[in-house]
């Protein structure tokens, strides 16, 4: 999307593993996470607030897993870390409470994976 690889990933708060957060972050180098919320701004109503704009930050994120057309790479277990960021409350959108953006970092993701790519658009 746009060029740049944004990275999804859930979370869970406790033993019962349910994925209640969503973690959502680019993941190509030099693109910083506020670059979510600013596509977020500009793709909502200006009357729109954070929460408005979690909540289509994290429909593109469903849509992009779910329909799984630019899907680079799927990881049944990974390790993740998220460099600063913001949170937002969910609500159970898109059956998750959370949402927790930042700079995100997988593993078993290489360099080349997550090179910013030319856009379709």
């Amino acid at each position: 999307m746009f060029g740049v690889v944004f990275g999804y990933a859930t979370h869970s708060l406790d033993q019962r593993m349910l994925g209640e957060v969503a973690v959502v972050g680019p993941m190509t180098p030099g693109v910083e996470w506020g670059r979510l919320w600013q596509m977020a701004r500009g793709m909502c109503r200006l009357s729109e607030g954070d929460a408005e704009h979690a909540r289509w930050i994290m429909a593109q994120a469903n849509r992009a897993f779910i329909c799984g057309s630019d899907v680079i790479v799927k990881l049944p277990r990974g390790t993740w870390k998220l460099g600063g960021g913001k949170r937002a409350g969910l609500g159970g959108y898109c059956n998750r409470d959370q949402l927790w953006t930042g700079n995100l970092t997988v593993e078993d993701v290489t360099p080349e994976q997550v090179a910013a790519r030319p856009s379709l658009y």
